[in-house]
């Protein structure tokens, strides 16, 4: 781990950083959802959003945990922590910052009275997949979604 690399609780001033790199992660959002989205989750005590800037206060990646009490496909107990979304800018891969980011939510969610974390991506993404596989996921079952209107 880099130790000019700090890791913090989101706080306002990150907004726009959080937002840009949400864009990265989230493509097909479009821009006033996201940051509908994101407002209402860096407001609630159900989530926890970390944000990771370099030796130069530049943000560089992010993570937001929640705690579920809904159902979570697989969990043994409720409540259920989940990782939300993570992202890390590109030059910043592979230096070990998102597992330090998972291992901080992780540890959240234990104080939050989770015993188990999950997550989710798409069926086709094999590198989002391939990234939880690495950090100590497994994956509980693959399931399609349909919908159908109704006349």
């Amino acid at each position: 781990m880099n130790n000019n690399i700090s890791y913090n609780t989101y706080s306002k001033e990150d907004f726009i950083d959080l937002l840009i790199m949400s864009q990265k992660l989230w493509k097909d959002l479009e821009e006033d959802k996201l940051k509908d989205i994101l407002s209402k989750t860096v407001l609630s005590d159900k989530n926890k959003v970390i944000m990771v800037k370099d030796e130069t206060a530049k943000c560089i990646a992010f993570a937001i945990f929640s705690i579920r009490y809904e159902y979570v496909e697989g969990s043994l107990n409720s409540p259920t922590g989940y990782l939300e979304g993570i992202f890390v800018e590109t030059d910043y891969r592979k230096m070990g910052i998102a597992k330090e980011l998972v291992a901080i939510g992780e540890k959240w969610c234990k104080d939050n009275s989770c015993l188990q974390i999950g997550s989710d991506t798409w069926l086709n993404d094999k590198d989002s997949r391939n990234f939880h596989k690495k950090i100590g996921f497994w994956e509980e079952e693959e399931v399609v979604h349909f919908l159908k209107d109704i006349e």
